[in-house]
């Protein structure tokens, strides 16, 4: 009986262990559901199919038109927004179908990751697989999952009367809280990953934190060169419109317009973000390698600086090209992939969620047992 109760808390443990490893790799299944879900949203945008379909059906609307008659109603919806009267008049029905399918491949996506999201995270809660304090955090990316549903529907609806095109305000948005979510996710299925090395200093923690906030604001600013087609004009580099500074940055009134409308200044902004990723990036791999010279965290961090040059390198090639649909679409999915290896190298910094502690095993136990992070 001893003996029973002396393997008991190693028993626990490996079952932790068990249970870690299986919603990370639940986690990870979702994270490739979301990569999939921004590149085909980012090909939606770039094909300017995402007005196709003009109704929000959560249930319904996950069956496409099955005969002529169906796609002539659809089509005929279509028909009566400002897109199709200024941009896209006399259109085929052929050519209606080719946009359609983009824009129901992206919202089929987006309810499957609610599907892969939401029915295991019942099923593991069920089975009582999932950590006290871990749970908070799934329903809170739930949550923010059902959120962007709406935030969607909310980008859509500005461009179905008055404009030929979402707004950027709400395309931003829409694709900043895509990106806050793959975040979200990458930081709690790194947070259950074993770890090789104690955790980094506090100044190499919050530098990797920054680093996280930087690439999602960059992420928010492509939104809004996407939103504003600003990468369609000014295709030079380094220099812009022939300068370092171009000129007319501050056109419209009041100047805070312009960072959000003038697309001369939201390109020319994102190319001060994407210039400031860069720098302090090059200084966190610095300054890492100094401070905890042959760690993991040394070579993360490494590893972080080459893949923004790597992303620099596809944000210049895309703009000299003047944005095929190839380049934008590997610009956007190489910002996932920074964004990702930057959030999971931020946690990795703080180390694994600490393991449960475990009650007393008997009266005569003076303590709980705890296990540190690996």
């Amino acid at each position: 009986m001893a003996a029973i109760s002396a393997a008991a808390p190693y028993i626990d443990r490996d079952r932790d262990l068990q249970n870690r490893a299986l919603l990370r790799g639940w986690l990870y299944v979702v994270l490739l559901v979301l990569f999939a879900l921004v590149l085909v949203g980012g090909a939606t945008r770039l094909t300017n199919s995402g007005l196709s379909i003009t109704e929000w059906k959560p249930i319904h609307g996950v069956i496409p038109p099955l005969n002529d008659a169906e796609w002539q109603e659809e089509f005929q919806l279509y028909q009566k927004i400002p897109q199709y009267a200024e941009l896209n008049k006399g259109m085929s029905l052929d050519a209606f179908k080719s946009i359609f399918w983009w824009e129901w491949a992206h919202r089929i996506l987006a309810r499957s990751v609610g599907l892969v999201f939401g029915l295991p995270l019942l099923v593991l809660w069920a089975t009582r697989r999932i950590e006290r304090g871990l749970g908070p955090k799934l329903v809170g990316i739930l949550l923010l999952g059902g959120l962007q549903g709406a935030i969607g529907w909310w980008m859509v609806a500005s461009g179905l009367i008055d404009r030929v095109s979402v707004s950027q305000y709400r395309l931003a948005t829409h694709l900043t809280l895509a990106a806050l979510i793959f975040t979200t996710t990458m930081v709690v299925a790194r947070g259950l990953a074993p770890h090789s090395e104690p955790a980094a200093d506090r100044p190499t923690q919050r530098l990797a934190g920054f680093i996280v906030l930087l690439v999602l604001v960059q992420i928010y600013l492509g939104g809004l060169v996407a939103g504003l087609d600003a990468g369609l004009s000014y295709n030079t580099w380094p220099l812009m419109d022939g300068k370092v500074i171009p000129s007319d940055l501050l056109l419209l009134e009041p100047a805070w317009r312009n960072l959000f409308e003038n697309p001369k200044t939201v390109q020319f902004v994102h190319r001060l973000g994407a210039y400031t990723v860069f720098a302090v990036g090059l200084w966190h791999m610095i300054a890492t390698r100094r401070r905890l010279p042959g760690t993991t965290h040394a070579r993360r961090a490494t590893l972080l600086f080459l893949l923004v040059l790597v992303q620099a390198s596809i944000g210049i090639g895309t703009l000299l090209m003047q944005v095929p649909l190839h380049m934008a679409l590997t610009h956007q999915a190489f910002a996932l992939v920074l964004l990702g290896f930057a959030a999971a190298h931020w946690r990795g910094n703080k180390g694994a969620y600490p393991l449960p502690t475990r009650p007393p095993m008997n009266a005569g136990t003076s303590s709980t047992v705890s296990w540190p992070s690996q």
